[in-house]
């Protein structure tokens, strides 16, 4: 199989590559639904994940939205992981068109990715509600509290999607073109069960379907090919 998914790469200059949280395990960025993952950790709060990183939360318990924020959602020392790094070199190659995550981490941009579409957002930008000014990670690691502007004094807010708010409308449409006019579409670390995102494989129309995920996922039998697989090694050994 592993040739197989080599032959594939090596025939195509058309690839898209969807990846979830499995794709930064690798760099020691716990997962959410496993059994080491954010979703099986308790917090002093009480409340869930869900509600921690809900709208609702930024916006009545910002103090501890933060406190939960920064020390569960942001790895500032995370490296880019065989995965990200393979995956650069793919569209180095021309081969790779587009990466379309879920992650926050910024990992695929610092192995060197180009076309990055972050359907999440990301922790790398940081943006006052009130006036907009913008922020590196660094304001917000280093805010003792809750982050402000220091030109308008509003709230600086992470450019990531929380629960109950909607995705980047241009994103998810920019994303979706790339899926339906792949030759290959590759999807690796992600349970495919948590929409809308979950939803964009739909929109592949092509042959080459290809799934790399530890677990097994529904789309599975769908699949040309589908590896129960690390993301990294795999991927490390077809470029190589």
């Amino acid at each position: 199989m592993i040739e197989k998914l080599r032959e594939i790469i090596n025939n195509s200059d058309n690839i898209v590559f969807f990846g979830g949280a499995g794709v930064s395990t690798e760099s020691n960025i716990p997962d959410f639904r496993s059994d080491t993952g954010l979703y099986t950790t308790a917090d002093e709060s009480k409340h869930s994940p869900e509600y921690m990183l809900s709208h609702t939360c930024f916006v009545r318990n910002t103090d501890d939205f933060y406190r939960y924020y920064k020390s569960k959602m942001i790895f500032p020392n995370a490296k880019p992981n065989k995965a990200h790094l393979a995956l650069a070199e793919l569209e180095k190659l021309g081969k790779l068109k587009a990466v379309i995550t879920q992650n926050i981490d910024g990992l695929h941009q610092l192995a060197g990715s180009k076309n990055v579409l972050e359907l999440h957002g990301s922790v790398h930008r940081n943006n006052c509600t009130k006036c907009h000014k913008f922020f590196p990670l660094e304001y917000i690691m280093e805010s003792l509290s809750i982050p402000e502007c220091d030109e308008c004094g509003g709230i600086v807010k992470p450019d990531v999607v929380l629960y109950e708010e909607g995705l980047d409308s241009d994103v998810l449409s920019r994303s979706i073109d790339y899926i339906r006019n792949a030759d290959v579409l590759i999807v690796g670390g992600t349970s495919l069960t948590v929409y809308p995102a979950a939803g964009l494989i739909e929109y592949y129309g092509g042959n080459k379907l290809v799934l790399i995920n530890k677990s097994q996922t529904q789309y599975d039998n769908k699949a040309t090919l589908a590896f129960n697989h690390s993301i990294g090694e795999l991927l490390y050994k077809v470029t190589r």
